[in-house]
């Protein structure tokens, strides 16, 4: 019984000096930015390990120079409460699972219908001909996600991507460290100077650099928009910039972003 307990203890002690480890990181990005995080480490050796050849952009500004319509493009986009809540929108959280489990019902019934409608071998002799040349499949559900600017900042500066409960619950509670020892101004700051806006581009500047040929300062309003409504998925939408999807959308963020309240 005796080394059980032990053993117990060691991984009790070695989950606190995780946390405050964690404290310690997090406190001190009030006047220290982050170099890097770990999304940007796990993609930059994604890189390194396969063919291409690693490509990087990334430039630290200011708050006060990023433009105030990208700052509230993305909190339009992202997480319009973000002024209000203290680091997780439990109402949000609720209905990204409402709408998940809704898809995934919605998913498997039409994968249901369609394999209802599929054509049966008639004999032994049919089974053994070639398969028709496509069937049609049901679409994978959409997920959503319910989380804040802060809880992505959470899990992008310090975690990994894996999809646990552990994970999770690790991720609320650096989130609700981040919303304790950072300001509202200081964590939108991170955020922008961090978050992925497309193949090896992280950053509100690379992102204007790289998109529009300005600096993240002077974006326009649309611009901006963009931006932000690229953010879901950054990598598919610099391949299609085309989309009529992020044309759409764009309109719309554009439309309700003076609404957004900034930090």
């Amino acid at each position: 019984m005796k080394p059980l307990l032990r053993w117990l203890a060691l991984v009790a002690l070695a989950l606190l000096a995780l946390q405050l480890l964690f404290v310690g990181r997090i406190a001190a990005m009030a006047v220290l930015n982050p170099e890097s995080t770990a999304f940007q480490r796990s993609e930059a050796w994604a890189q390194i390990a396969g063919p291409d050849r690693l490509r990087w952009h990334q430039q630290w500004v200011a708050y006060a120079d990023i433009s105030d319509h990208l700052k509230r493009a993305v909190i339009t986009a992202e997480d319009d409460s973000f002024t209000q809540h203290e680091g997780i929108d439990w109402n949000a959280m609720e209905k990204a699972w409402e709408r998940n489990a809704k898809a995934q019902a919605q998913a498997q019934a039409q994968a249901a219908r369609l394999q209802a409608k599929a054509p049966k071998a008639a004999s032994t002799a049919d089974a053994a001909k070639p398969a028709p040349p496509t069937t049609p499949t049901a679409p994978a559900a959409k997920v959503r996600g319910g989380s804040t600017i802060t809880q992505q900042l959470a899990k992008n500066l310090l975690l990994s991507s894996e999809r646990t409960l552990v994970r999770k619950g690790q991720e609320l509670l650096l989130t609700l460290l981040l919303e304790k020892l950072l300001s509202k101004q200081r964590i939108l700051e991170i955020y922008l100077n961090n978050v992925e806006w497309g193949e090896g581009v992280f950053g509100a500047e690379a992102a204007a650099q790289h998109y529009f040929k300005k600096s993240a300062a002077h974006l326009a309003p649309t611009e901006a928009a963009r931006l932000a409504v690229m953010l879901p998925a950054p990598k598919r939408f610099e391949k299609m910039p085309a989309s009529a999807y992020l044309s759409g959308r764009t309109r719309v963020i554009a439309g309700r972003m003076r609404n957004a309240q900034l930090p």
